[in-house]
């Protein structure tokens, strides 16, 4: 494979200085800008060795590196200024050596640098592949199929018996809109480390994982994400256990949008899954049937409507071989995937005068149906979770097959 390697130099003498201590072959590539071409030629460093002349260029340098994170950077001095060495290595050069280094053991040290230039760019390659296969998004280290990620990350941590925090992570519904695309991500990425994982499951909506972290630890770090973003950001953050995916998503979704909500009584529902809230008793205000159903029909109209109209149209001709349709009668909203070979339904309903049931449920042919529920208090029926339901329910079925 060739080796491509970039000298960076506002001193043109340099160049010819550095060319005589390499041994490049034919297929090597060799590249001269000075600190000025950078912001140009910047798509050329991210799988390159760079070897930088820092003779009175320090604070270009020390910018340079800034910009450059991950590439392996040979920094070149004409005198071996610790503190100037110690600031190079704390802002990721690779290396530094002096002008004087002999030329073997300049050679010598370059050997890693190149090494580590070729996994860049085979990771390069692979991203590309990731991101054709929507896997992975164009810009920014997020990760779009977070069923694998998940389960990939528990059966790590069931393995090594590691600790972690599995956050959900989104705006409310006011503000959601006026985020600039990239924003809560970048943001996100800026904070956290290359271990941790970060997922879209909706836009500027996220699931995060935060290895070797507790609930106080992931709160810390999201206080200090939160404080470099205009707008507002909620998150609700669950400690990993032995649940499986499901319960992982469900539990973050309940403490995400308790949070949206200011439910005072946020806090002790960490451990308690969506499904399992029928056990609170009833509101109260509900005190005849008559009232909840007229409630419920509020919701449909005000709500479930409008939401699976937003999604229907989101989704219309995105996803191959299926038809998305609605349903509404007197207590009911229902929302169908349907394929070649298999049919989803995501139905709302409303038993009682006290619990509204999302009843999901996958039919790939007659003997292999798939059902789940979940219960929720009817306060709890808002767009923005509504939303993330919906958004799971059709990630779910893309990630299953039709």
């Amino acid at each position: 494979m060739a080796n491509r390697i970039v000298l960076i130099s506002d001193d043109s003498d340099f160049f010819d200085y550095i060319r005589q201590k390499l041994e490049l072959r034919k297929s090597d590539e060799l590249f001269s800008f000075s600190f000025d071409e950078i912001p140009e030629k910047i798509h050329l460093l991210t799988t390159a060795v760079l070897i930088v002349n820092s003779e009175n260029t320090q604070d270009k340098t020390l910018g340079l590196l800034k910009i450059t994170k991950g590439t392996p950077s040979m920094i070149c001095a004409y005198n071996e200024d610790d503190i100037f060495k110690r600031k190079c290595l704390r802002e990721g050069a690779f290396d530094f050596m002096s002008i004087l280094t002999p030329d073997a053991d300049f050679r010598a040290r370059m050997i890693p640098a190149l090494s580590t230039a070729s996994i860049l760019e085979k990771n390069e390659l692979y991203r590309e592949i990731l991101v054709k296969n929507e896997y992975l998004s164009t810009n920014n280290e997020v990760f779009l199929n977070y069923n694998y990620l998940i389960d990939n990350a528990l059966l790590k941590l069931n393995d090594t018996q590691g600790r972690a925090v599995f956050g959900a992570i989104a705006p409310d519904d006011k503000t959601k809109f006026l985020i600039k695309p990239n924003m809560i991500e970048t943001a996100i990425l800026n904070n956290i480390r290359r271990n941790d994982i970060l997922m879209n499951y909706a836009p500027n909506k996220y699931f995060m994982i935060l290895f070797d972290s507790d609930i106080k630890s992931a709160e810390k770090l999201w206080s200090k994400i939160n404080s470099q973003i205009q707008q507002k950001l909620y998150a609700g953050f669950i400690t990993i256990t032995n649940q499986n995916r499901q319960q992982l998503i469900d539990k973050a979704l309940d403490k995400l949008h308790n949070a949206i909500n200011n439910r005072p009584d946020s806090a002790n529902l960490q451990t308690a899954p969506i499904n399992s809230l029928n056990n609170i008793s009833a509101n109260e205000n509900y005190t005849t049937f008559k009232m909840f159903r007229q409630d419920f029909k509020h919701k449909i109209e005000k709500i479930i409507t409008p939401v699976f109209y937003q999604i229907q149209q989101k989704y219309s001709g995105k996803l191959t071989g299926v038809t998305l349709e609605q349903g509404y009668g007197e207590g009911y909203g229902t929302f169908y995937i349907k394929g070649r070979t298999s049919i989803s339904c995501f139905r709302i309903t409303s038993p009682g005068f006290s619990k509204i049931n999302i009843d999901i449920t996958r039919q790939k042919d007659s003997q292999n149906i798939d059902a789940k529920r979940i219960t929720l208090e009817p306060e709890e029926l808002e767009a923005g979770l509504l939303e993330d339901l919906l958004e799971q329910f059709i990630s779910d079925y893309k990630g299953g097959g039709k």
